[in-house]
């Protein structure tokens, strides 16, 4: 069996999973169809642990109860269960929770140095973020930073061709 390859999700697919439609955190698909919502669709891609380990790390979880908290609303408990959610997928794809050094500066948004930090640190071979900042900066150091929805169109065609051609 192949080693998973290391993806870093930005706050907000992280968010976006939860907050982009009716997609709610206990029923992402495994393996996920592609429906309405992107940034769940991401999150279903790792659930089955097919091809690619979720790397993330305490700071991006701490953002992702902040926005949810301040933005939407949500309670500490349902955020709590949420974080644990996404701590579980990404144990479960093969990736985990790490704390890595602030090294990077490529970027004007400390938040965003600290993401490719994590992807840095853990060798990921892709980022996918929302946001025009990071994805402006890809390939960063040679790594793709893909918005969501071209990250599930990806995998959905790699998917389908997956088949075993005859000769």
């Amino acid at each position: 069996m192949k080693p998973a390859i290391p993806v870093v999700f930005d706050v907000n697919v992280l968010v976006g999973a939860v907050a982009g439609g009716s997609s709610p955190f206990h029923s992402w698909p495994s393996p996920p169809r592609l429906s309405g919502n992107a940034c769940a669709d991401c999150l279903g891609i790792v659930v089955d642990a097919a091809v690619f380990a979720l790397w993330l790390s305490p700071r991006l979880l701490d953002n992702a109860g902040n926005v949810l908290a301040e933005g939407l609303g949500w309670a500490q408990e349902r955020i709590d269960q949420f974080t644990g959610a996404l701590t579980r997928i990404a144990e479960h794809s093969g990736g985990q929770i790490v704390t890595p050094a602030a090294t990077v500066a490529d970027c004007p948004d400390w938040e965003h140095n600290r993401l490719l930090d994590l992807a840095t640190e853990v060798g990921a071979l892709l980022i996918v973020s929302n946001d025009i900042e990071l994805t402006a900066m890809s390939p960063w150091r040679g790594t793709p930073i893909l918005l969501p929805h071209e990250f599930t169109a990806k995998v959905d065609i790699m998917r389908r061709h997956r088949r075993p051609r005859s000769r």
